[in-house]
């Protein structure tokens, strides 16, 4: 392989939004499994077309859930029969009508908190700086331009096959990404 050492990846620029996404599938069905698209819209099939599959964060939302929803029930239940039993008018110490709007707040609190907290984790931010920024006419990429960049981890990657490969896909730019 022939990678620069200070090289982060190779993007190529795009006109188009179907440009993109025929260069994506082209490159997933390369091997290429180490990229990333950016566009100033969502296009539909790009996260498949660049092998994008599991979406973790709604598994963590129901861990937090569940976290929440349990702990706020046996919170309640270790206040009012364990720590402090308060027997009003014969009731009994643990009595799950009572504790169910409590419960149902918490583990909502807990799904909402982990989904953002997870969510921000798994995209690795905050990250005020990320190499591809340093692009050339990467600013545009948020107005009028479509980017495929595929990564110098990439275990196929080789400096010129992987530039030869997003010229052949009529990339109008093609440009090394460097960290």
């Amino acid at each position: 392989m022939d990678t620069p050492v200070s090289v982060h990846g190779i993007v190529g620029e795009f006109d188009t939004a179907d440009a993109l996404l025929a260069a994506s599938r082209e490159a997933y069905r390369l091997g290429y499994r180490k990229m990333d698209a950016y566009s100033p819209f969502a296009i539909e099939g790009l996260a498949k077309a660049i092998g994008f599959r599991k979406n973790r964060v709604a598994l963590l939302c129901l861990i937090g859930g569940l976290t929440g929803g349990i702990g706020g029930y046996f919170m309640q239940w270790y206040a009012m029969a364990v720590d402090y039993p308060l027997n009003v008018g014969g009731r009994p110490l643990n009595s799950l009508p009572m504790f169910i709007p409590i419960t149902f707040e918490v583990t909502i609190l807990g799904a909402g908190l982990a989904a953002v907290f997870g969510m921000l984790a798994l995209n690795g931010l905050p990250r005020p700086h990320h190499p591809i920024f340093a692009a050339k006419n990467f600013d545009r990429a948020t107005t009028d331009k479509f980017f495929l960049c595929i990564e110098a981890t990439d275990p196929l990657f080789d400096h010129k096959t992987v530039i030869g490969f997003l010229q052949s896909q009529n990339a109008h730019q093609v440009s090394e990404v460097r960290p």
